[in-house]
């Protein structure tokens, strides 16, 4: 079923998103997907199976993602500047998406099954980079750069930083 298996994680994301994970009922997660609960523990087995399946589906689309920002400008460092400025904002705007990257997991979220972790993430990520802006494009070296840059304004916001050293 795999139409009732992505309105169950459309569901399961935005339960997430209007509270902790904790306090997400799987029989909510049902309704608002429109199916039995039986169907749900079918597909999922338990919360943490819905949990593992939402943290995968999220590594899923930021590798998507990821292939996006590296397709759409022609000059490879411009490449480069797309992903991280597409790193940063979408893990600006998805807590889940951050935990992945950061490997800091809060307890408002469900808890990450088998990898990818951030390191593997950040591997795929550069191994990408480098096959978008190869010939003649960039080193492996430089996409390593500027994927940890990009990983570090997730770790450490510009914004907290800026109001630390006061520019």
């Amino acid at each position: 079923m795999p139409a009732a298996r992505e309105s169950l994680l459309e569901a399961a994301g935005a339960a997430l998103a209007a509270r902790p994970w904790p306090a997400v009922r799987m029989v909510d997660v049902a309704a608002a997907a429109g199916v039995s609960r039986q169907t749900l523990y079918n597909e999922f087995g338990d919360k943490e199976g819905l949990g593992r399946a939402l943290v995968r589906r999220e590594a899923d689309r930021y590798l998507d993602g990821v292939d996006r920002a590296l397709a759409a400008p022609a000059d490879p460092a411009e490449r480069l500047l797309a992903l991280a400025d597409w790193i940063v904002r979408s893990a600006r705007a998805h807590p889940l998406l951050r935990a992945l990257l950061t490997g800091c997991w809060g307890p408002g979220l469900p808890t990450p099954g088998p990898p990818p972790g951030p390191t593997d993430l950040a591997r795929a990520v550069c191994e990408r980079a480098s096959a978008a802006t190869a010939p003649g494009g960039t080193s492996p070296q430089r996409c390593e750069l500027v994927v940890r840059l990009a990983l570090s304004y997730v770790l450490v916001p510009a914004d907290g930083l800026r109001e630390l050293i006061g520019t």
